[in-house]
């Protein structure tokens, strides 16, 4: 799940699924897991949890619990009712391979993505050992499908460089990587076998800083190796001040497989 950013109160609100998203790179988000633990330095600042601890406690409300995991399995089937085709964030507040969720609800969730295939699906985690060796194994069948986007989130060199390589290892048909919080310059990165590209700044009170030379590199090498590069946002305590123009534009680049009409 994407870290140190805000997300729409709409979405939030909800807290398993949303016709409609701010999140600018896709349209709409489902939660079938609520809640997570922080396990790199991307999680600092992490948006969701933030919102969900705000609401520890209020009687009947989504995050009642707090950013406490749990599955919600009485919205799996939300995707099916949805007629009109979406690109759908699946757990913008959760990550699905979170070491507490079974491999049940796993391939559960999986089995309505495939059902659902008139959406095109964005699945993002920090776990990336555990997709890989899932997509290698029970989840092998999911892998090929092309409206089932399969990505991880990069922060740095330490803990992002490696999810990339457990991604390129996974047989998924489309990858993607999440570059965002982007807290440091990634140098050379290896984008063979990678579908799409996108990159953001922190935002919100304790906004890290990013670098535009950080940023450019990344587009330029996405550029040089022909990866569709998406530019997210520069961010800080005011996103919406620091916009999201690069080089004088917006770049809103997206991986031709298994896209839906927008």
């Amino acid at each position: 799940m994407p870290q140190g950013d805000t997300t729409s109160t709409q979405t939030v609100l909800n807290g398993t699924m949303s016709d409609g998203s701010t999140i600018e790179w896709t349209d709409a988000t489902w939660n079938p897991v609520r809640g997570c633990t922080k396990i790199s330095p991307g999680c600092k600042n992490c948006y969701a949890a933030t919102f969900a601890e705000r609401f520890r406690g209020v009687p009947g409300h989504p995050y009642e619990q707090g950013f406490d995991l749990r599955l919600v399995p009485e919205k799996l089937d939300k995707p099916l009712r949805w007629m009109r085709s979406r690109q759908i964030f699946v757990n913008s507040m959760s990550d699905l391979f979170h070491e507490v969720v079974p491999d049940d609800y796993i391939a559960t969730v999986s089995r309505t993505m495939a059902r659902a295939n008139w959406h095109v699906f964005q699945v993002l985690t920090k776990r990336s050992a555990r997709m890989r060796d899932l997509l290698q194994s029970r989840l092998r069948s999911f892998a090929a499908l092309s409206h089932i986007w399969w990505g991880v989130s990069v922060e740095d060199k330490k803990f992002g460089l490696p999810r990339i390589e457990h991604l390129r290892q996974a047989p998924a048909r489309v990858r993607f990587l999440s570059i965002e919080p982007l807290l440091e310059d990634l140098g050379c990165i290896d984008l063979s076998d990678i579908s799409w590209v996108i990159v953001g700044g922190e935002s919100g009170p304790g906004a890290r800083p990013m670098s535009r030379d950080w940023v450019l590199s990344i587009q330029r090498q996405c550029e040089e190796a022909r990866v569709p590069f998406f530019f997210k946002q520069w961010g800080g305590v005011r996103k919406k001040r620091t916009g999201r123009l690069l080089n004088g534009r917006t770049y809103n680049e997206m991986p031709a497989a298994g896209l839906v009409e927008r």
